[in-house]
C-alpha cells in the first residue's frame, strides 16, 4: 500500500530549489498540504524574493496539489507556521531544510560570517520548530526533520561556521527525540548528498548530476509518515544510497586506582587500551553511558575489591582472565529450597498486573476461588532466589564482577502446572560460558523440584559487561534461542498499563534490587527514575498470551522465552503484540507511549486444548510414569546432540490409566538437539506407544520385557516398529528411572 499525506499539513523551510523543492512537490503528489517557504535571497542570506516560492507552488497547484507561499525568513518561526494554521488549519511535519554558506577558513572566520550561518541553519531551525511544537502536543502527532551535513559530521576545511551549526542542529534533534516522545513527536536527523545551490559551486557538473536532489526526497517522506516509528536517527543519503549513523565509544580503560591520584603519566601509558576500538560499544543515551561508566569503575569505587594491589584489581576488571570455560562450565551451585504459600502466588499475580476489575483475573486472585490457581510465570522466582543466594561469584573459573552483569535473556518450560503453595528445591547448574568480546554470556540452568518431581526448568543468560576476550566460543547448542516474529501484522494486541508503583510491588516477590526503587541508586545505574523489573514485563506479557490464546487455563501453559530489550519505566503502558502459529504464540511487547520493544524474540509454548482439559487427566493422584519422563527430560538435556545422532527419531506416548487416555508425550529425538515435552507431536511421529501408566512402570525398570508386553497386548506400537530399539539409548539404567 502506497504511503499517503492525505489530511496532513507539511511546512518546507528553503523549498524555492533543490532538496526543499523536491520535499514539497513529493509530499503534494501524495496529498499533503503544503507550506513553500523561500526567502528568496542567495546562497550567502542576501537578497529577498518571492519568485523562487512562487514557482514552486504553481508546480504543485499545476498537478492539482494544495499548496500556499510563504516568503518570511526563517527566524519569524511564528510567521510560518500562522501560515500553515491559516491556511490549512494545522501542521503535523516541519522539514528544516533553509541553509546558507559563508565559506571562511577559520583564521578568516569573521563574527558576521559565524551568526550569520548560525541564525539560519540553528537558530532558524530552533524558531521554526519551538512555533510548530505546542501545536503537535495537542494534537498528539508531529514529524519534524533536522538537517546537518557531512561536514557538521566529519569536519572539512573553511565550513567551521557551518559544521558548527550542523553539528549543533543534531544535538537539538536528539533533545526532540526524547522530549517529544510522550506526544508521538518524532524527531530525525538527514545529511543529504544532492545537487542544490549550496553544492554546485563546490562540484563537477558530471557528479552534480549523479547526486539529484530527488534521490533525497523519499527518505525524508518514510521518516514523516504517521507508520514510521523511528526517532532520534541520523541518516546519510545520497544517489539513491541510504544508511544509518550512529555513537561509537572504545571500551575504554580505568586509569582511576582507589586513593590514588590520577596522573597525566597514567593516562600516557595506558593511551593505547583508551583508544582501542576493538569490541567497541554503542551507547544509544545518556543513560546508557553513564551506567557503563559507573558499571566500570563500580569495582575499584568498592571496598575490599582493591585490597593492597588496586592496579591488579582495576585490570582484573577491565580484562577477562577472570574466566576460564573449562573449569565453569558443569559446575553446580548448592541446592536452595523456596517455602511459598498462596500468599506469594496472590502478590505475585498482582505484581504483573492482575486485577480484580477483571473477573477472569479472580481465579489467581482468590485463595478460595474454585480455580484458584497459580500463574505459570511464578516459575522464574524460586528459580532466581536460587541463583541470587546459591554464590555464583564463588564458582571456580568465573571470576565476575556482579555489578557489572545484565539480565539478557529467559526461558522457562513448565512440566505441570504449578502448585498454590508448598516447598520446592532448585538446583542450579553452570550450562554454558560464551565469549561475545564486549563481554561474556553465562547460562544458568536451573531444575525446580517439589520432593523428587521436576516442576519446572529456567534458563538464565546472563551478560557481563567488560568481561569478554577470553578465547571462547560465541554460541552454544544449549541456549534456548529467540525468535523472530512472523513478518506480518500480529494476530492480536494487548494493551495493558502498569502503575507508578508497579516496579514497587512487584519487588515484593523476591527481586530486592534498590535499582528498582531508589531514585538515586538509579541515578548512580544512570536512569532517570527507577525502572520495572524485566521479569515483570515478561509476567505481563505472558498472562496477555494465557488470556488471549489459553482461556486463562495455566495448564496450558507449556514455555516461555524471552529476550529483555529495553527498560520500562513505571507508569508506561505496555503493549503485548502476538501471532499465532500452531501452538507457538510469537510476541513482542512494547512501550505504547514510546513504541520502543522491550521484549524481542519471544515466544510461548503451549499445550494444546484437548491434551490439557480436566478431563483427561487422571482422577486420585499422578501418574508415575511422570517421574520418568522427568528423567528422560533431564537426560536429552544433557546428552541431547548426541541422541539426536544416534536414534533419528520422534517418539510419542500415550498413557492411559482405568482405560482412560491419561497423558501424552513427545520424545523428538530428531529436530535440534533433541526435546521432550508433554502434548502430542505437531507433526507425525515415527513411532507410538499406548501403555497404562501401570505397565508403563514395569516395563522401564526392567521387570516386564517389552517383547512379552507388546505380544500380550499391554504395549500397542503404531508406526516403524523396528525404530522402538533405539529407545534403549535413553531407557537404560532402569534404578535412576
Amino acid at each position: 500500500m502506497s504511503l499517503s499525506f492525505e489530511g496532513r499539513v507539511v511546512l518546507v523551510t528553503g523549498a524555492g530549489g533543490g532538496l526543499g523543492r523536491e520535499y514539497a512537490l513529493a509530499f503534494a503528489e501524495r496529498g499533503a498540504s503544503v507550506v513553500v517557504n523561500d526567502l528568496g535571497g542567495d546562497i550567502k542570506g542576501a537578497g529577498k524574493s518571492s519568485a523562487a516560492a512562487d514557482k514552486v507552488v504553481e508546480e504543485i497547484r499545476a498537478k492539482g496539489g494544495k499548496a500556499v507561499a510563504n516568503y518570511d525568513s526563517v527566524e519569524d518561526g511564528e510567521k510560518l507556521i500562522q501560515t500553515a494554521l491559516d491556511t490549512f488549519g494545522r501542521i503535523d511535519v516541519v522539514v528544516n531544510n533553509a541553509g546558507i554558506l559563508c565559506d571562511r577558513s577559520f583564521a578568516r572566520t569573521s563574527d558576521m560570517d559565524w551568526d550569520l550561518v548560525h541564525r539560519v541553519h540553528l537558530r532558524g531551525s530552533f524558531m521554526v520548530t519551538r512555533a510548530a511544537w505546542n501545536h503537535m502536543k495537542k494534537q498528539k502527532f508531529g514529524r519534524i526533520i533536522m538537517t546537518t551535513s557531512a561536514a557538521g559530521i566529519y569536519g572539512n576545511f573553511g565550513q567551521a561556521n557551518y559544521s558548527a551549526a550542523k553539528l549543533g542542529l543534531l544535538g537539538l534533534a536528539n533533545t526532540l527525540a526524547i522530549e517529544g516522545l510522550q506526544y508521538n513527536i518524532k524527531c530525525n536527523t538527514i545529511a543529504p548528498v544532492a545537487s542544490s545551490r549550496l553544492t554546485e559551486t563546490v562540484m563537477s557538473e558530471d557528479l552534480l548530476a549523479f547526486l539529484k536532489s530527488e534521490y533525497v526526497a523519499p527518505l525524508v517522506l518514510w521518516l514523516c509518515h504517521e507508520q514510521c516509528q523511528e526517532n532520534g536517527g541520523l541518516f546519510e543519503v545520497g544517489a539513491g544510497w541510504m544508511g544509518k549513523l550512529r555513537w561509537e565509544r572504545s571500551l575504554g580503560h580505568i586509569v582511576k586506582q582507589k586513593n590514588q591520584p590520577i596522573t597525566p603519566e597514567a593516562v600516557r601509558d595506558q593511551w593505547d587500551k583508551i583508544c582501542d576500538f576493538t569490541d567497541a560499544t554503542k551507547p544509544a543515551s545518556i543513560q546508557e553511558s553513564l551506567q557503563s561508566i559507573i558499571s566500570a569503575l563500580s569495582p575499584v569505587e568498592s571496598e575490599g575489591e582493591v585490597g593492597a594491589n588496586p592496579t591488579a584489581a582495576a585490570a582484573s576488571a577491565a580484562s577477562p582472565s577472570g574466566i576460564n570455560p573449562t573449569v565453569a562450565v558443569g559446575q553446580k551451585l548448592s541446592a536452595t529450597t523456596f517455602s511459598f504459600t498462596h500468599t506469594q502466588c496472590v502478590l505475585y499475580a498482582l505484581g504483573v498486573g492482575m486485577s480484580t476489575k477483571d473477573p477472569d483475573h479472580l481465579r489467581f486472585l482468590y485463595e478460595g476461588h474454585q480455580d484458584f490457581s497459580c500463574l505459570p510465570t511464578f516459575g522464574v522466582i524460586p528459580s532466581q532466589a536460587a541463583m541470587m543466594d546459591g554464590g555464583l561469584s564463588s564458582i571456580p573459573g568465573l571470576n565476575i564482577d556482579l555489578t557489572r552483569m545484565l539480565h539478557g535473556e529467559q526461558y522457562l518450560e513448565l512440566f505441570k502446572p504449578l502448585p498454590t503453595s508448598g516447598k520446592l528445591t532448585s538446583e542450579v547448574t553452570i550450562a554454558d560460558v560464551l565469549d561475545k568480546g564486549s563481554g561474556a554470556v553465562i547460562l544458568l540452568d536451573v531444575n525446580t523440584y517439589s520432593g523428587d518431581e521436576l516442576l519446572c526448568y529456567n534458563q538464565f543468560s546472563l551478560f557481563v559487561v567488560g568481561a569478554g576476550g577470553f578465547g571462547g566460543r560465541r554460541t552454544s547448542e544449549k541456549a534456548k534461542a529467540s525468535l523472530p516474529p512472523p513478518k506480518r501484522a500480529p494476530d492480536a494486541v494487548v494493551i495493558d498499563a502498569t502503575t507508578r508503583d508497579q516496579a514497587a510491588l512487584y519487588r515484593l516477590s523476591g527481586d530486592w534490587n534498590p535499582l528498582h526503587i531508589d531514585p538515586s541508586f538509579a541515578a548512580m545505574g544512570g536512569f532517570e527514575a527507577p525502572i520495572l523489573h524485566g521479569l515483570c514485563s515478561f509476567g505481563f506479557a505472558a498472562r496477555h498470551v494465557l488470556k488471549q490464546f489459553a482461556d486463562n487455563d495455566p495448564s496450558r501453559f507449556k514455555a516461555i522465552k524471552v529476550r529483555f530489550a529495553k527498560p520500562v519505566m513505571p507508569g508506561q503502558s505496555l503493549q503485548t503484540e502476538m501471532w499465532k502459529e500452531g501452538n507457538r504464540i510469537h510476541l513482542q511487547c512494547k512501550v505504547k507511549e514510546t513504541g520502543t520493544v522491550v521484549l524481542a524474540g519471544a515466544y510461548v509454548d503451549l499445550h494444546g486444548a484437548s491434551e490439557a482439559s480436566p478431563e483427561n487427566l487422571p482422577q486420585g493422584g499422578g501418574l508415575q510414569s511422570e517421574l520418568v519422563f522427568a528423567e528422560i527430560g533431564r537426560r536429552i538435556k544433557d546428552l541431547g546432540a548426541e541422541l539426536v545422532k544416534k536414534v533419528n527419531a520422534v517418539f510419542g506416548w500415550e498413557i492411559t490409566k482405568d482405560g482412560k487416555n491419561a497423558a501424552q508425550w513427545t520424545i523428538d529425538l530428531k529436530n535440534g538437539s533433541g526435546s521432550l515435552h508433554k502434548g502430542p507431536y505437531s507433526g507425525k511421529a515415527d513411532v507410538t506407544f499406548t501403555v497404562s501408566d501401570e505397565d508403563f512402570m514395569e516395563v522401564v525398570q526392567g521387570k516386564v520385557n517389552p517383547q512379552k508386553a507388546f505380544f500380550s497386548g499391554k504395549l500397542k506400537v503404531r508406526g516403524n516398529i523396528m525404530l522402538s530399539q533405539k529407545l534403549e539409548v535413553i531407557l537404560k539404567d532402569y534404578a535412576k528411572l
